[in-house]
């Protein structure tokens, strides 16, 4: 096995929210840079960065001013050249967020588009007419609610946006457009750069001529502005696939890359982003159905054999938690069902993603109503939508600004920081850090990347799996005490999710294990 991100463990840094270095609130890449040794103690291979291109900041860094520049706020390509350098030297792989379904207003490329109508750059973004009564061109409803059309007054046309009218759609048809964006994932490659994560890879392409979105007959009140209406027309156009495989040839001009595609589809739909054999396309298109899923043993039972058997041969499978758009792992299981969660995530077959802070169990941080930043919130307040609560940040120490600035920090601190940090649980083997970086060294140590998946009969309550022929994990999935499965020959224990005194044969409740098949004594984990 030759490709380094299958044997990998890939970890998402927020950067406004993981280290404060120059005093005034906001986490930058010098910050990033004075951390690296946390990734190596916990034992992650790669760091994803979101954006830290030059931005206004409507969407936090998803309206990208200038592809190819740092954001003063996050430092410059001094200090990014350096992070790439310091990265690389502790055998670190580092990757980028590419935002290419849209860029801010303020792109030059957007105002020269919006200048005139026959502007060169007019067709590098989607335009329309009026409809007839003046209004949208069609009903499609943007992710931030509202419409995603915005009127021009200047030129008398409509420019689409998936998100906020600060972030107008590229136009991908363009052939143009395509050739500038290319040309701005080779300036970061020949920089260093290992791979992209790109976002809403699904959203880049919209249906010719902009038909209207079917209803949606399970829109409730509640779900968001957005699900009013299916969007069959303007997302996961057939039309992507071409531009994914572009992007891969540009990724295979070097060696080692990677390209990882935010795509949330159903598992079939999902499955095409990987391409073919004669056009591939991302190597990991994201597989986020652990996020949302019922919690219990035999719905996830179900969902890992599904997917299992939907991947393309050769396709790698992954498996993600958590990240910055979703309620964190621990608020949505609870502390006991984070470890079990954690020992999941971590066992299954393919590249998983971490989170950064669910290695400690950061939990959502509630934002009172004047310090709310997202935008996301600001248009659709008090439905639950909002992001702020899972990029507050990074707790590493019990001072009072919990050793990640020396100022106010741009979101506030969850607030058990001074409790549940970095350095106070680097010091308690049981503590959920402990049993993260327990399991990453159990990992490595003990199961192949390519260790074959067989999943055990499910019951109600216990899920459980063999990685190869001599690693067995049995998870509870409940807070009731439960048997697990029978086991063929001899086994030990080499970690629970609780602690070595109160394991029994049973499972305790919440409670995860890793055995081993082996004549060794077992060993106790954290």
């Amino acid at each position: 096995m030759t490709d380094w991100w299958k044997s990998a463990v890939l970890y998402q840094v927020y950067p406004r929210s993981f280290q404060d270095s120059d005093g005034d609130g906001i986490g930058d890449l010098n910050g990033i840079r004075a951390r690296l040794d946390h990734f190596l103690a916990l034992g992650i291979d790669a760091v994803w960065i979101s954006p830290i291109f030059p931005s206004p900041m409507a969407d936090f860094g998803y309206d990208v001013a200038d592809y190819t520049g740092i954001d003063i706020r996050f430092g410059t390509l001094a200090d990014f050249d350096a992070l790439v350098a310091a990265a690389h030297a502790r055998g670190l792989k580092l990757l980028l967020d590419f935002v290419p379904n849209h860029s801010s207003d303020r792109h030059p490329w957007f105002v020269e588009s919006r200048s005139s109508r026959t502007n060169p750059k007019r067709n590098w973004y989607l335009w329309a007419d009026p409809a007839p009564d003046g209004g949208p061109p069609n009903n499609w409803i943007s992710d931030f609610g509202g419409s995603t059309w915005t009127y021009d007054d200047r030129t008398g046309q409509y420019y689409e946006h998936a998100f906020l009218a600060e972030q107008p759609d590229l136009n991908w048809r363009n052939p143009d457009l395509r050739a500038a964006m290319y040309a701005a994932m080779r300036f970061w490659f020949d920089r260093g750069v290992d791979g992209f994560r790109i976002d809403v890879l699904w959203h880049m392409v919209k249906a010719a001529g902009f038909p209207d979105n079917p209803p949606n007959p399970d829109y409730r009140p509640g779900m968001g502005e957005m699900h009013r209406v299916l969007q069959t027309n303007s997302t996961d156009q057939p039309e992507v696939h071409a531009i994914a495989a572009e992007m891969r040839a540009v990724a295979d001009e070097y060696s080692d890359r990677v390209l990882i595609g935010e795509i949330y589809l159903p598992v079939p739909d999902l499955m095409a982003y990987y391409g073919t054999p004669e056009r591939p396309e991302v190597q990991l298109p994201f597989n986020f159905q652990l996020i949302d899923a019922a919690w219990d043993a035999p719905t996830l039972h179900r969902i890992i054999a599904e997917y299992e058997a939907a991947l393309p041969p050769g396709a790698w499978p992954n498996w993600v938690l958590g990240n910055h758009d979703r309620p964190r792992v621990a608020t949505k299981r609870g502390q006991a069902q984070a470890r079990v969660a954690a020992m999941l995530l971590l066992t299954l077959r393919g590249t998983p993603t971490l989170y950064y802070g669910d290695e400690l169990g950061l939990e959502d941080v509630a934002i009172p109503a004047e310090l709310v930043q997202d935008p996301r919130e600001l248009r659709e307040p008090g439905i639950g939508l909002g992001r702020d609560p899972v990029r507050t940040p990074m707790p590493w120490d019990a001072s009072e600004g919990a050793g990640f600035t020396t100022a106010t920090p741009w979101l506030p601190l969850n607030p058990d920081h001074a409790t549940r940090n970095v350095a106070t649980q680097a010091g308690d083997t049981h503590s959920m850090l402990g049993l993260y970086r327990f399991l990453l060294a159990l990992r490595r140590a003990w199961i192949p990347a390519d260790a074959a998946l067989t999943l055990l009969d499910a019951d109600d309550a216990i899920l459980s799996y063999k990685r190869g022929d001599d690693i067995l994990v049995i998870l509870n999935l409940t807070d009731q005490i439960a048997n697990g499965p029978p086991l063929d020959g001899e086994w030990h224990l080499l970690v629970s999710t609780v602690s070595p005194s109160v394991v029994t044969a049973p499972l305790n409740p919440n409670e995860g294990r890793i055995l081993l098949r082996s004549s060794s004594p077992a060993q106790a984990g954290a």
